[in-house]
């Protein structure tokens, strides 16, 4: 009784772990295949300074639900072309959500700006 039980559990851990990633999509042009942009901000080993790392993947989309701009999770998958080896795992985010938010976050702080600066009629041109 405790063999089935064990044979069960392990079935899952038998693919192995696979990655998953969170990013942008940027093109859904193609049939069935999205691209995804990953971008990463790594400490560079010799000037110590941090640099954007922008890389683009290819991933499985069956129902072509992925829409640019939506932020999405893609997992390892196995090969399916020569370049797409992700399948995109599910949506964190639509597209028209992110545009709503930016859109309020933009009013609260445009009713706070500060006046523009005016310069002196005795300085600046010549």
């Amino acid at each position: 009784m405790a063999t089935t039980t064990a044979t069960e559990t392990t079935s899952q851990d038998d693919r192995g772990s696979r990655r998953t990633i969170q990013g942008l999509v940027t093109s859904t042009k193609m049939e069935k295949t999205a691209v995804i942009t990953v971008i990463r901000r790594v400490r560079d080993r010799r000037f110590h300074k941090f640099v954007t790392r922008r890389v683009k993947y290819k991933a499985h989309d069956e129902h072509n639900s992925a829409k640019v701009g939506d932020l999405v999770e893609i997992i390892e998958a196995r090969p399916m072309s020569r370049t797409k080896r992700w399948r995109i795992l599910r949506t964190i985010k639509n597209a028209i959500e992110q545009v709503a938010d930016e859109a309020a976050s933009t009013e609260s702080t445009s009713k706070a700006a500060p006046a523009p600066k005016t310069v002196p009629a005795g300085k600046g041109a010549h």
